[in-house]
């Protein structure tokens, strides 16, 4: 199977309905992922397959548990390699999607995606999540393997607007992480993720801070 056919049972697996001008950019972007990781080691997943399930995929597995409407604006926290971030703004054109990360090496990587996809609905900053001052608040922040729950609610809630959400891509369901949250932080819901040809468990964390 060619990799754009695994990219198309992959989606459909997932039940998106993503077009063929979508697909094509996914594809465009696992080949900039793969050539910058030659050099800047931007992933320990070497193999364009691997990317596909491993990052592709399970950055899109998230997508029907997001807030379905235009114009959302997303912070992905923590970015590094642009994941779960690109393939969300890939697939969702009327969203804006930021890339916030304090590599400058990973940074200039996001920077120059954006630029050769075309992908007008990104913006990319460089600095580290707790000192991250936005201009505008963000409907949701999204997080990959990036701390546990505790830390990402305290490094990223302030990044949120009234009534914006934290999503927390992790992989085994965290029970004791979830046990630590402190008090002003609500668990919203808790989804298990199915990702075509990954065996290893998935799970999407959803939290709120609470109401003062």
């Amino acid at each position: 199977m060619r990799l754009g056919e695994a990219l198309a049972a992959g989606i459909s697996a997932l039940g998106l309905g993503l077009d063929d001008a979508i697909q094509a950019r996914l594809l465009a972007y696992l080949t900039l992922l793969e050539r910058w990781n030659r050099t800047h080691n931007l992933t320990s997943v070497r193999d364009p397959f691997g990317m596909l399930g491993h990052h592709v995929l399970d950055s899109l597995s998230v997508l029907p548990h997001l807030p379905a409407r235009a114009r959302l604006r997303l912070i992905d926290v923590g970015s590094g390699g642009g994941l779960p971030g690109v393939p969300l703004a890939i697939a969702r054109p009327d969203w804006r999607v930021t890339l916030l990360d304090s590599s400058q090496k990973k940074s200039a990587f996001l920077r120059q995606t954006a630029a050769e996809l075309g992908l007008v609905n990104v913006e990319v900053a460089t600095a580290r999540a707790e000192l991250f001052a936005p201009t505008r608040l963000f409907d949701v922040a999204i997080a990959r393997a990036l701390s546990d729950l505790a830390q990402f609610a305290a490094l990223a809630a302030h990044l949120l607007a009234p009534g914006g959400r934290l999503f927390a891509m992790k992989g085994g369901y965290p029970r004791e992480e979830i046990a630590k949250l402190p008090g002003e932080i609500s668990i919203v819901a808790t989804h298990r993720l199915i990702v075509p040809s990954l065996k290893s468990e998935r799970h999407l964390v959803i939290l709120q801070a609470r109401a003062a």
